[in-house]
Parts: structure tokens; C-alpha cells; sequence
């Protein structure tokens, strides 16, 4: 408990301590600052509690996130960190802790093509389930996914990830434009209950624009997968898609896209070969700025869940959530998706199945300029046909969270 109000006691001391340096800034040329820019924070406070095989858990919450962005047109830099700490008010189950997430962009556009390089790490107490932090209740901070970024749902799991890419556009005229991309990530367990996971991702693309509503474009993707406790086994993935884009009017759009897989492994008694169905599809419909809903589906083979006994699976998600504001105040949202996910690798003559289904809903409501009170309500059932690690989610779990965030205007630096 100590170590969490130091933390959120430095959260304001370096929220005020931002907003004293930038104000001169802005008043005076005497204290202009060597970069200009846009600086966005905000803080938060939740409560929550957890209903779980029996037990009530109650936890506290503090986290932040402070965001730059430059104002360059022809070389865009982004900065975002969001972090907290976590702790256990009543309940059996062992504190949760820091987490915290950092993403570093920079770009250079020029008039027929763009690059763009990105390091994104993140440090978690579980897989995350809505948000960055892996906590349920807690809520989103602005521009955060609500949805999970891992098949497999587990609990007092620590994870390290980190990513690096880069992306390259090039148009050539109105019509055609080729995308390519690259990304190294590394998925480490400091307690040693998952799967540390090294991976290498290479797509490319190439877009055809047939008239204003409508697209064809081509994608290949290349994965391959490594795992450090398992130093002689490698896994590769290669895929060729086709897909077609529509824009029906200014509210609803949709893409949809599907074409072969192709697994290899370097034990084919672990991880069989095999050809499988690849395929992604999604749905996004926007009134004005009152009403936002998006569905997607993905179908795809991965290097692992996380899971310590699964080194790689082939999963299908669904995906949905739908914002709508009432007012000026208030804001509602719902989110859903449905995992399953099969093992490549098989257990006892048996491929291990896992199927999770995800709910939640969330109402804010704004108080003054910058204070917004938020509740919402969250259910996480899974199950598996094969017994699994003791820190996954087996069962039905269902949290309750209240908070308070503030959230101040932008800061404006010049130079």
C-alpha cells in the first residue's frame, strides 16, 4: 500500500510539475522550449472487485499516462507511456503490481511515400483482458485496445514484450499503393510460468484503388517462431491473401480478406505440417461522433498463447464493441469476443482446444472541464477440452469497477 500512494503521490507531483515548466513556455520568449508539440496526461483511481472460483477479490488502482506528439508534417514523432500499481484490498489472491507500457514512433513523409519506425514495450501482471494492464475493472486509458491481445487468459502471469518495427508506403499515382512492414518481438515470463517466444514478421502488400468506394489488394505474410526452453525447435508460417475493401457510404466500411497457410516446423512429430484457411474480415460504422461500432473476425496460426504447453496454435476470433455518447456527458460502450484456440502441438494423441468468451460494459460521465466518474462490468468464461496450467482462467470470472479520472486540457509547446 505504501508503495502505491508513492506512486500515484508522483503522478501529480510530476503532472503539476509538467504544467509549471510548459506555462512560461507559452507566456514568454525567454523560456521557449527547443521543441514543439502537443502534451497530454491524465490520471486515474480505480476500485474493483472480483468473483471467482468462490472468493471476493477487492483491489486499488493507480495509473496514468502522459502522450507527445510533435507538430511535423514531414517527420511526425509520437511518445506515449501509461503505467500504474496495483493492490490487493481483501482477497486470497496474490498483488498484481506495477504495469506499464511505453510506445516510441517517428516518421518521415515525403510527397510519394512514408516510414515509419516504432519500439513498443510493455510490462504486464497478466494477459491482458481489456486494456494494456491485463486488470479487468480497471478501464482504458485513451487510445488503449479494450479487447485481448492473448488467446489464452491467465492470471497472476508477469509478461515482458517487446516490439520493434518499421513500415514503408509507396503510392504510385491515385490508384496503387505498396505497403511493406517488419516487426521482432520477444515475449518473456520473469517467473518462468509461460512461454518465452522470439518471433520475426515480414508483410507485403500491394493496393489497387477501382474507383472511390471500392479496393482489390494482395498480402503476403511470412512468421517465424522460436522459443529459448525449446532451443532445437523453430516454427515458420507463410500466407498469400487476397482482399477486397468498400466504402458503402461515410458511416460504414468493410474489408474482408482470405487465402492459404502454410505451417513448418522443425520437429514435424511436435508440430506437424499442414495447409489451413487464413482469413481476416471486419466491419467499422461511425455516426458523426455519437455512434462508433466495429466487428472483426481473424483467422490465423500463431506462435504460442503464452500458455507454458503451448508452442504454437491456430486460433479464430471475434470481436465486437459499439461507443455511444448521450449528450455531452455521458458515454456507453459494450465490448464482446469470442477465442478458441487449438493446438498445433498434440498431447496424449489430442489436440488441446481452449475457448473463451469476453463481455463488458462501461458507462463515463463527464464532471466539470476535467474530472469524468466511470463504473462498468466485466465476465470471462474459458474452458478447455485438456487440463492447462494452474495460473489460466478455468471458469467463469466476473469483475466490477468504479473509478474517477482526470484528464486535463492539452498543453500546447512552441518553440
Amino acid at each position: 500500500m505504501k508503495a502505491s500512494s508513492t506512486l500515484l503521490a508522483i503522478f501529480f507531483v510530476v503532472s503539476s510539475a509538467a504544467g509549471a515548466q510548459v506555462a512560461p513556455a507559452i507566456e514568454g520568449p525567454y523560456y521557449r522550449l527547443p521543441i514543439s508539440g502537443t502534451l497530454h496526461y491524465d490520471l486515474r483511481y480505480t476500485q474493483t472487485a472480483q468473483f471467482y472460483e468462490g472468493y471476493i477479490e477487492q483491489m486499488g488502482v493507480a495509473s496514468g499516462e502522459a502522450a507527445y506528439a510533435n507538430t511535423s508534417a514531414v517527420h511526425p514523432f509520437a511518445l506515449v507511456y501509461s503505467g500504474g500499481d496495483s493492490w490487493i484490498i481483501s482477497g486470497p489472491q496474490e498483488e498484481p503490481g506495477v504495469f506499464q507500457h511505453m510506445l516510441v514512433s517517428q516518421g518521415l513523409v515525403r510527397r510519394d511515400w512514408s516510414l515509419r519506425l516504432m519500439d513498443d514495450v510493455t510490462y504486464m501482471p497478466q494477459s491482458p483482458v481489456t486494456g494494456f494492464s491485463g486488470i479487468p475493472g480497471v478501464g482504458n486509458l485513451p487510445g488503449e485496445p479494450g479487447l485481448p491481445t492473448q488467446p489464452i487468459l491467465t492470471q497472476n502471469t508477469r509478461s515482458v514484450s517487446n516490439t520493434v518495427g518499421s513500415d514503408f508506403m509507396h503510392t504510385f499515382g491515385h490508384a496503387t499503393s505498396l505497403d511493406f512492414g517488419g516487426r521482432y518481438s520477444i515475449l518473456r515470463f520473469p517467473d518462468g510460468n509461460g512461454l518465452d517466444t522470439d518471433s520475426v514478421q515480414a508483410n507485403g502488400q500491394i493496393t489497387r484503388r477501382l474507383d472511390a468506394r471500392n479496393s482489390l489488394f494482395g498480402q503476403y505474410v511470412y512468421g517465424s517462431f522460436s522459443y529459448p526452453a525449446y532451443s532445437q525447435l523453430t516454427m515458420d508460417t507463410q500466407s498469400a491473401l487476397v482482399g477486397y475493401q468498400r466504402t458503402w457510404n461515410r458511416q460504414f466500411r468493410t474489408s474482408v480478406s482470405a487465402g492459404p497457410e502454410f505451417v513448418q516446423s522443425s520437429d514435424n512429430l511436435l508440430v506437424p505440417p499442414s495447409t489451413n484457411l487464413t482469413a481476416n474480415a471486419n466491419a467499422t460504422y461511425a455516426l458523426r461522433s455519437s455512434t462508433t461500432a466495429t466487428v472483426s473476425y481473424n483467422r490465423a496460426t500463431s506462435g504460442g498463447a503464452g500458455e507454458a504447453t503451448e508452442v504454437a496454435i491456430h486460433n479464430d476470433d471475434v470481436t465486437g464493441a459499439i461507443t455511444q455518447l448521450f449528450g455531452r456527458k455521458w458515454t456507453v460502450s459494450a465490448t464482446g469476443s469470442y477465442i478458441r484456440t487449438q493446438g498445433l502441438a498434440l498431447q496424449l494423441d489430442q489436440a488441446v482446444v481452449t475457448s473463451a468468451e469476453l463481455g463488458g460494459v462501461s458507462a463515463t460521465r463527464r464532471l466539470g472541464r476535467y474530472f469524468t466518474v466511470f463504473a462498468n462490468y466485466t465476465a470471462v468464461q474459458q474452458s478447455s477440452n485438456l487440463g492447462l496450467g494452474t495460473n489460466v482462467v478455468n471458469g467463469l470470472s466476473q469483475v466490477v469497477g468504479f473509478g474517477v479520472a482526470y484528464s486535463p486540457r492539452d498543453i500546447n509547446l512552441k518553440k
